[in-house]
């Protein structure tokens, strides 16, 4: 009889136990999966003092309640910054009314011929929302280390004729500016989207 009344109670205990376990799974937030690379946490890329093709001294928590997309080009890149710029146009279409939580930056590795007239009729070719940050030649390699991107600078055959190698991916910030993610160029533009989508639902 003793034994019969343990193992009833002893039954009673795990249960109470696994329901307890389940609430606490319940409760628990879900993990978003991500289509981009997750840098959550990352200790580097946290802020930035760039002027904006309007003149203006930007910061990363001017754009707080926005999601933001980073790319560093260069505006006579031939093909990667075109394309990306396009793709982001087009994701923040996708987006509906969620479009205006949506800041694009454009930070120029090419400050010799990125003038702000030059970089500010290059945004216009894309979204007038999007802006074009630029940092003075002596402070370009400073922000890159920061970063962590690469460009170097390819001779052409006239003095003003040469091409930039540069680092082709975009940081994404959540609302609060925390760095998030890291999409790497040749991903598909939808999956970017969805990351979005999650971001901007995780700050409602």
């Amino acid at each position: 009889m003793l034994n019969r009344r343990f193992t009833i109670t002893l039954i009673a205990r795990y249960a109470l136990l696994a329901g307890a376990i389940g609430l606490f799974a319940a409760c628990s937030p879900k993990q978003a999966a991500f289509t981009a690379v997750d840098v959550t946490g990352a200790e580097y890329a946290k802020n930035f003092e760039l002027a904006d093709h309007n003149g203006t001294v930007r910061h990363l928590q001017d754009f707080a309640g926005k999601v933001v997309v980073m790319f560093f080009g260069y505006t006579q890149c031939p093909d990667v910054c075109p394309t990306t710029m396009t793709e982001l146009a087009e994701i923040k279409k996708d987006l509906g009314k969620d479009g205006d939580r949506l800041q694009v930056l454009f930070v120029t590795v090419d400050p010799a011929r990125d003038t702000p007239d030059v970089l500010k009729g290059y945004m216009a070719n894309f979204d007038p929302t999007f802006l074009a940050l630029y940092a003075p030649p002596d402070k370009l390699a400073e922000l890159a280390k920061e970063y962590k991107i690469y460009f170097k600078k390819v001779d052409g055959k006239s003095p003003t004729s040469y091409t930039m190698d540069h680092s082709a991916g975009s940081y994404v910030y959540d609302t609060k500016g925390q760095l998030r993610l890291f999409t790497r160029y040749g991903s598909d533009p939808k999956g970017l989207t969805e990351d979005i989508r999650i971001l901007l639902k995780q700050a409602s």
